[in-house]
């Protein structure tokens, strides 16, 4: 079955990062860009994660992520540490700085939700949800 869904994910996921980006912007978020920004969501539900984790859940490979921290630590949004358990593992926490930060991306997380939901009903919403959680186990399924 050829379908045209990788095409408009790709499509999806291109505009995203720039509509992202630019709402950012517009809303005075300067402190980080949109990819930072699923670095800082990940770390704003947990703190104190492993790298793995972060590459895990943000999609980054591991060298892009390693340089975006990289950039983010002398920024003064997160420090690098090694585990209590395990020295051998980075672990990354959020700073004081970072944590203020919540409430802008929350503003404009809601402002992106608003455009991807446009013109849907709470049961459309719902569906296509089901179905990009269905599509992303059945990937993740690979690793």
């Amino acid at each position: 079955m050829e379908t045209r869904t990788g095409f408009l994910i790709t499509q999806i996921k291109q505009l995203q990062g720039r509509v992202f980006q630019r709402l950012l912007t517009e809303s005075g978020v300067e402190e980080f860009n949109g990819p930072q920004g699923r670095i800082l969501y990940v770390l704003w539900q947990e703190d104190g994660v492993p790298i793995a984790r972060l590459v895990r859940e943000t999609g980054l490979a591991k060298s892009t992520l390693t340089a975006m921290l990289s950039r983010m630590e002398e920024a003064g949004l997160i420090t690098r540490g090694p585990g209590e358990r395990d020295a051998r593992q980075v672990i990354v926490k959020l700073t004081p700085r970072a944590r203020g930060l919540r409430e802008k991306y929350d503003r404009v997380s809601q402002q992106m939700n608003s455009l991807f939901y446009a013109g849907m009903t709470q049961q459309d919403a719902s569906t296509l949800d089901g179905l990009l959680d269905r599509v992303l186990m059945n990937l993740q399924k690979l690793l």
